[in-house]
């Protein structure tokens, strides 16, 4: 059974990360014209800010050195976070959107753009915002329903601190 690339490098490169409370999101090695990049993805329940990337990218540096991993060649190391319109695949990644709102392309076809209300381990509650002054409604769906998931960026929702306020 052989294993790719970039499977080895998570299995080098993971405990590196959860050593540091954090998870591995995502491993990438692709090739920029004569150099190669290796894309490493790091997330956590509370995010992740640029002093926990560099702690992380130096000791995932400092590992990728003493092994050869990379083999030969120059590559450049990436590390930082999934972004703010993150795909959403893992029940945790769901987790960590609830109250976010969310474009999901539906395995029977269509899309749905909902907020995430909660989650739990068979599917997602969902408030879908009401249309032409109509009220928002609630919605159930279960994880296999979903195909693919997408954090939507929201420029001028109020946050819960204003809302309270």
């Amino acid at each position: 059974m052989s294993t790719t690339q970039s499977e080895r490098l998570r299995q080098l490169l993971e405990p590196l990360v959860t050593s540091q409370d954090l998870d591995l999101e995502e491993i990438e090695v692709a090739s920029v014209g004569r150099k190669r990049v290796l894309r490493v993805v790091i997330d956590s329940e509370d995010g992740v800010d640029l002093d926990q990337i560099a702690d992380v990218s130096r000791a995932l540096s400092a590992k990728l050195d003493e092994t050869d991993a990379m083999g030969e060649g120059e590559y450049d190391l990436e590390v930082g976070s999934p972004g703010a319109e993150r795909a959403l695949s893992e029940h945790r990644h769901f987790v960590r959107a609830v109250d976010r709102l969310v474009k999901f392309q539906l395995t029977e076809g269509g899309e749905l753009i909902a907020r995430i209300l909660t989650v739990d381990d068979e599917g997602l509650d969902l408030e879908v915002p009401g249309v032409k002054g109509r009220k928002a409604t609630t919605r159930r769906i279960a994880f296999d329903q979903i195909d693919k998931a997408r954090v939507q960026v929201e420029f001028n929702r109020k946050d819960k601190k204003e809302e309270e306020a």
